[in-house]
């Protein structure tokens, strides 16, 4: 836990209680500060309080006294309109900011290294702490990763903290200057609390806040939102550039081009890993990823082979692309982190006779983005609020059934997919919604995804036992290009 001694015998406002909000208040009380804390939620305060935290009702507190409002990632403080309490803590001149802008304030000597995107960052936060630790490096590793900051430990002078950066958290941040930053793509996604895609946009660039050289700003151009930060940053000239690719050749940069990763970031292209076979890393996204991770660790002075030793000892994360259980020679996987189409989409990509279970709440936009790749499913299981407006936008392109809820939807799609007894049968978990229309939270859904499954009668085998059902595990179906 980090001590935030600039809050010493300091009064403070936490509101919102959640994960990120609990671990901020314990921060705090630890750190003698003064709490007082809130939530809309009844049953949020009540478990706060249970813990010991104290509870003032910020609506009717005097605001003067608070020279800080803590706030939750998921409280607007903009668009589309700020939250009430974060209006009383203006109009008092309170300071609105978040834990990742304590844990700045609190470890100051140590190093930073930031990412984001919108889709990606979970998997290339956690793939570069990887690297950092097993090369021997003093690291931390949280943020919008699921580890609220203030759960870290405290580090020195040698101390890095990888941190992934929500488009909420980089607004609410104003002390990091990130020493590496990362941002690997963008697309629609958070627009309602943006203003649209140039607050978006903005938010995301914040990643790149008053660095100046020798910090490194490494960012994707796989997309036309960051090919135009690139330009940008690159004109401006404050930091050093390393563009990275997934797909093709780009100077200066680092890149994958038929599976092999280059490095051109010294005026010559020199391979150096093949990706293939490396299951914790399936996809031509991941091949984004994992050219932002060594990118990252090169400029962190990692040697390039102690960086591809590690790429290749990569486990995975949870809910990404986690091969789950063959079952009956039928493949599951736990795509629940996939809250967008844009995710999903990279999901269905990486696997050739998909029965899809998707919904959920769904997010601004359509799932246009996945249908390049409705080739690859062969029937779809639609749940929650966006079943409706998924089937529609599937009707006459996919087969689909409103199953409603996750158990009905792995039962329907177990049964197809063991009537048809397609080679490569994948049920696959990729909802393109959020989870809060049935579940607390992403991982919640891929916990009860994982929990059905186990409980399939029949032959359940571990996902490396039957090579070449899954992407990496050997002779696979290739990936799709043009994602």
């Amino acid at each position: 836990m980090i001590d935030v001694f600039p809050y010493h015998h300091l009064p403070v406002a936490v509101f919102g209680l959640g994960r990120s909000g609990m671990a901020t208040a314990r921060a705090l009380i630890a750190s003698e500060a003064e709490v007082w804390a809130w939530d809309d939620d009844k049953g949020a305060r009540k478990r706060a309080a249970d813990e010991g935290v104290p509870l003032v009702d910020l609506y009717a507190c005097d605001w003067e006294e608070l020279p800080s409002l803590l706030l939750s990632p998921g409280i607007p403080h903009d668009h589309p309109a700020p939250h009430k309490i974060v209006e009383l803590a203006r109009a008092a001149g309170a300071e609105v900011i978040n834990d990742v802008e304590l844990l700045a304030r609190a470890q100051r000597d140590a190093s930073y290294i930031g990412i984001t995107a919108t889709n990606g960052k979970s998997t290339t936060t956690a793939l570069i702490g990887h690297i950092l630790q097993t090369s021997g490096r003093d690291a931390e590793v949280g943020g919008n990763l699921g580890i609220p900051v203030l759960d870290l430990h405290p580090l020195g002078q040698e101390g890095t903290y990888v941190l992934e950066m929500s488009s909420y958290q980089l607004e609410r941040t104003v002390s990091i200057t990130f020493d590496i930053a990362v941002l690997l793509n963008i697309s629609a996604d958070h627009l309602e609390r943006h203003g649209g895609m140039d607050g978006y946009i903005a938010a995301k660039k914040l990643i790149f806040h008053r660095q100046t050289k020798p910090r490194t700003a490494v960012v994707g151009v796989d997309d036309e939102f960051c090919r135009a930060i690139v330009d940008e940053l690159k004109q401006a000239d404050e930091q050093v550039v390393v563009p990275i690719s997934g797909s093709e050749r780009v100077q200066g940069g680092v890149y994958f081009v038929d599976g092999v990763l280059y490095d051109n970031t010294e005026d010559q292209e020199t391979p150096v890993c093949d990706l293939t076979g490396i299951a914790s890393l399936p996809g031509v996204h991941n091949r984004q990823n994992a050219a932002a991770a060594y990118a990252v660790a090169k400029a962190a002075g990692i040697s390039p082979h102690a960086v591809v030793a590690c790429i290749q000892s990569y486990p995975g994360l949870a809910h990404r692309q986690e091969p789950v259980a063959i079952v009956n020679g039928i493949g599951y996987v736990n795509d629940s982190k996939a809250t967008n189409a844009a995710a999903a989409a990279r999901a269905l990509a990486c696997y050739e006779n998909i029965y899809w279970i998707a919904g959920g709440r769904p997010k601004e936009g359509n799932i246009k983005a996945v249908e390049p790749h409705l080739g690859n499913v062969r029937h779809a299981y639609l749940i929650g609020e966006a079943a409706l407006e998924f089937s529609l936008a599937l009707d006459s392109r996919v087969g689909f059934v409103i199953s409603g809820d996750l158990a009905t939807a792995v039962k329907g799609a177990s049964e197809q997919a063991k009537k048809d007894k397609l080679a490569d049968a994948v049920v696959l978990l990729s909802p393109a919604c959020a989870s809060f229309d049935q579940f607390t939270d992403f991982e919640a859904r891929g916990d009860a995804f994982r929990n059905i499954i186990e409980r399939l009668p029949g032959k359940h085998l571990d996902p490396f036992e039957a090579p070449g059902l899954f992407p990496g595990t050997g002779g696979g179906p290739e990936d799709r290009e043009g994602f």
